[in-house]
């Protein structure tokens, strides 16, 4: 049975997503505000559905600490947020989100998008064992195992999405992956997303490889590559 910590500051959507969620067989671990998502995660959930706008701590406040804590640091969340705008729903990608859902809340839509997501990463961790733990590219060392990328030896931070997207281009350096096969491969086929989400992480990684970001090539038209470093 997977557990859902499921956190949002108004009652009544958290007892009406807490039913639908249990109805499906999940177990669910509630709170209120960003205080209490903080506190409960220790419970060790297997997903996180996270209202933005909440007392205390916003769930972008908390998303940030999440995301810095190696031990929660893998684990796939959910916004849920009132407010509109590609501005807001980047910011929440940027920051390491795996979806984004708009209030109000289809609990159909919700049960689907915490599936998928639930889905795509038992299949992240079930590749853990076929897939190389460790590559060293050129001045990039990044491993799967210790979730690091030390770039000239300095150890960068990368949230889970970019750092799957830079494991995955390193893992075939010289081949072309246009979108559609990076939002397949890191998001999975259930998760909606748009192309400019690819674009969107891949500016934020060639941003924290700083003197190395052209080694990853944009190809126009088609989408990216890794390439050497003269």
């Amino acid at each position: 049975m997977s557990k859902i910590l499921l956190i949002d500051d108004e009652p009544d959507i958290l007892e009406f997503l807490k039913y639908n969620l249990e109805n499906e067989g999940y177990q669910v671990i509630t709170g209120t505000d960003g205080q209490q998502a903080l506190e409960k995660i220790a419970e060790n959930p297997d997903l996180i559905v996270l209202d933005i706008m909440m007392p205390k701590l916003d769930g972008f406040e908390v998303m940030e600490r999440i995301r810095s804590d190696k031990r929660y640091k893998d684990i796939p969340v959910i916004f849920l947020t009132a407010k509109a705008g590609e501005a807001h729903e980047i910011k929440g990608l940027e920051l390491g989100a795996s979806d984004y859902i708009q209030k109000p809340i289809s609990p159909k839509k919700l049960i689907a998008r915490v599936k998928a997501n639930l889905k795509k990463s038992e299949l992240i961790s079930g590749k853990k064992d076929k897939l190389p733990e460790k590559i060293t590219f050129g001045p990039i060392e990044i491993d799967r195992k210790t979730f690091t990328v030390l770039v000239d030896g300095e150890k960068i931070y990368f949230p889970r999405k970019e750092f799957e997207i830079l494991f995955f281009l390193l893992s075939s350096p010289g081949r072309v992956f246009n979108r559609e096969v990076l939002l397949k491969e890191i998001w999975g086929n259930d998760v909606y997303v748009v192309d400019r989400t690819v674009d969107v992480h891949v500016r934020k990684i060639r941003e924290k490889l700083g003197k190395y970001a052209d080694m990853i090539e944009t190809i126009k038209g088609v989408g990216y590559k890794v390439k050497s470093v003269e």
